[in-house]
């Protein structure tokens, strides 16, 4: 089956997902839905269509899509792209059943490791994962800024123990996005999603959870002594539980991660220092959406970024008391112990 032939859903369209729509309308393709619960976020895009401001690039873009909430969908698709928050999975996979076709596939591009909670609702035939390489952060009215550089921006995908059947159409549908982002690597197929998986995994546990720690951005992150100190720590526990679990992590833009940031005699280790912000450089001015939901007064996926790296740090036996601070903090400042502040740093021994 071909991309224009399929009918495809991106269930969850908020910042990302508003983003991927918008980029697969630009490179031509029309048969998608863009499904939210926001109603002021749908009506915005019925009303002026979807806009992305990319920041880094300082253009615009807007597109008439197809936006509807959950009770609106009719029919079933061949392919649902799932944004939501993987919190609900369980609840979210069981409504979407009934609109997912016998031989459709669901691709999530959730972060952490949310394949499992996808294949025991669909199954694993039915099951893909895609780990993204772009940020965006969601303004309203049906406006999005997209914060990282378009010719930046990627997506690595592949089956979850199955046999990639569908992996032909999830990557003739994505070759859409790539169009319009001008970047003719924005699609990539894996036979390593777990490899891809961790790569994400350990940039979001060393970033996105450091980020609501001290509110800054990833570039600031980078930039500072302290916590570009800390995020290369969090960066080597991901990558010795990802090894003591027998993943060999995927490159990121290229790069090997392990080589570049995970060097553990002292040269190496200066190596890295200098070399972090140049490698976030492309993603300077993205925020967690963690520390979004944080300010608004919403529990986040802390559990489910540095959690599960802690989780399965004490399945495989490897140390984690990086992480471990991180979601301590990140649950105090939900629960209103803490401030979102750079002080908090001085938790970290």
């Amino acid at each position: 089956m071909r991309a224009q032939d399929a009918r495809i859903a991106i269930y969850g369209a908020g910042a990302m997902g508003t983003v991927l729509g918008v980029m697969l309308k630009q490179g031509g393709l029309e048969q998608v839905d863009l499904i939210t619960r926001n109603e002021a976020h749908v009506q915005g895009m019925r009303e002026n269509g979807a806009t992305v401001l990319c920041e880094a690039d300082g253009v615009e873009l807007n597109e008439k899509v197809h936006a509807i909430l959950p009770s609106e969908m009719s029919g079933q698709y061949d392919l649902i792209f799932l944004m939501t928050k993987q919190r609900y999975n369980t609840e979210t996979l069981t409504a979407l059943l009934p609109y997912l076709k016998e031989d459709g596939a669901v691709c999530t591009t959730q972060n952490g490791l949310p394949e499992p909670s996808v294949a025991a609702v669909v199954g694993e035939k039915r099951t893909y994962g895609a780990a993204t390489s772009y940020g965006a952060t969601f303004i309203g009215g049906g406006k999005m800024a997209l914060t990282s550089k378009m010719q930046a921006m990627s997506v690595e995908f592949g089956g979850y123990h199955n046999n990639n059947e569908k992996a032909a159409l999830i990557a003739d549908v994505l070759s859409y996005a790539g169009r319009a982002c001008g970047n003719e690597n924005f699609v990539k197929p894996t036979e390593n999603l777990m490899g891809a998986r961790w790569s994400k995994l350990a940039i979001n546990a060393a970033f996105s959870g450091l980020s609501v720690v001290t509110g800054l951005t990833f570039g600031e992150v980078a930039k500072r002594s302290k916590t570009r100190k800390l995020a290369l720590g969090i960066l080597r526990e991901c990558m010795d539980v990802a090894n003591a679990s027998g993943v060999k992590l995927a490159p990121m833009q290229g790069h090997d991660m392990e080589k570049l940031l995970g060097g553990r005699t002292p040269l190496k280790r200066l190596f890295a220092y200098l070399a972090l912000p140049i490698a976030m450089k492309r993603h300077k001015k993205l925020v967690s959406g963690m520390l979004k939901d944080v300010q608004k007064g919403r529990k986040c996926e802390i559990d489910f970024i540095n959690g599960v790296v802690c989780k399965e740090g004490a399945r495989v036996g490897a140390a984690t008391p990086l992480c471990e601070q991180v979601v301590e903090l990140v649950h105090g400042i939900e629960n209103g112990l803490y401030e979102i502040d750079y002080k908090n740093t001085d938790f970290f021994v």
